[in-house]
């Protein structure tokens, strides 16, 4: 529906025209008018868009086309006759909504990028950029679908094997750049924009290929999560490694926390998550710490070195006891 608000306020002469009316076909309704075909109140039209995170659209706009309204009468047939509440239903789309417009947001500017790569001055010409996407998009619809697929069954399964249903204790971690603010005012975009990048791929590098889950990157830093502690301890030495190896990235350095945790909008919250954040920051670079209960879990497992450190007093925590986690030294 972005899409179509967006290809409604084309010229005619835009480039980009062709391209909406082949994604979603002429945009020839109101809302008011899609809202009706598919049998739904106005109101909850609205409420759907603004969870995809579309801008709104006037009532008497006609920038709506047979598309959304295939939409609105999917998402009614999955209220009506799945049992689902619309409220549940919308804390998805919240999630759908905010990835699917960074894949977007990559796709124009990864192929705007490849354009001037190839000799183009400046920024590409509009209709190089859209021939582009055009070129692009039926691989990488077929694409997005398959990548669902494969997380759905890999989500399935890391919720079946929980001892049950609401038991939700796994490790977290936070792995972070050490002086990437001191950085980003030294080094020119694209060489910081190749760091962060780098630094993503060791991190989807090691942390799936070790049972864990990439959670979310926030720009120097990663998140992840893990049900198995001693697999997010080999994880945690594992960056720190790759990181002290590899030429293009600075050390890194590691919080570790075991505990329960809420699940929300494929995100994780709680005292657990704090913890491991505040851990990160105490962290000496190309170090990981771990917190008490989980030093507690691998201090027997022969494959780590812990030392504990002295307890420090931390606001909103309280006292914390932590342990310096390293790899078992070979005989």
């Amino acid at each position: 529906m972005l899409r179509c608000i967006t290809a409604a306020r084309m010229a005619p002469s835009d480039p980009s025209a062709r391209l909406a009316g082949a994604l979603l076909g002429a945009a020839t309704l109101t809302s008011l008018e899609a809202a009706r075909e598919a049998g739904l109140e106005p109101a909850q039209a609205r409420r759907l868009w603004r969870a995809l995170g579309f801008p709104p659209a006037d009532d008497d706009a006609r920038l709506f086309t047979r598309s959304d309204v295939e939409i609105l009468q999917g998402v009614r047939a999955v209220v009506e006759m799945q049992d689902v509440s619309l409220d549940d239903l919308l804390q998805l789309t919240r999630v759908v909504g905010q990835s699917l417009a960074r894949v977007a947001d990559a796709q124009v500017t990864t192929s705007a990028a490849r354009l001037r790569s190839g000799g183009a001055a400046g920024n590409p010409a509009p209709e190089d950029l859209v021939a582009r996407i055009e070129s692009l998009t039926p691989a990488l619809e077929r694409f997005l679908a398959y990548v669902w697929r494969r997380h759905l069954l890999a989500a399935l399964r890391r919720w079946s094997a929980r001892p049950s249903p609401t038991d939700h204790v796994v490790t977290v971690g936070f792995a972070d750049l050490v002086g990437f603010t001191a950085m980003s005012d030294a080094l020119a975009p694209r060489e910081l924009a190749a760091m962060v990048d780098r630094f993503e791929s060791l991190a989807y590098e090691h942390i799936p290929e070790r049972g864990g889950r990439v959670v979310k990157m926030i720009g120097d830093e990663v998140m992840f999560a893990v049900d198995d502690g001693s697999f997010a301890a080999d994880i945690a030495i594992a960056l720190v490694e790759a990181c002290r190896r590899d030429a293009e990235v600075p050390d890194v350095r590691v919080g570790l926390a075991r505990g329960p945790t809420l699940a929300w909008e494929g995100d994780l919250y709680g005292p657990t998550v704090n913890l491991a954040s505040r851990l990160v920051n105490f962290a000496r670079p190309a170090t990981v710490l771990v917190s008490d209960a989980l030093g507690e879990l691998l201090k027997d497992d022969p494959r780590f070195e812990l030392r504990h450190l002295r307890a420090v007093n931390l606001h909103g925590i309280g006292r914390l006891r932590s342990w310096v986690l390293r790899r078992a030294r070979v005989a």
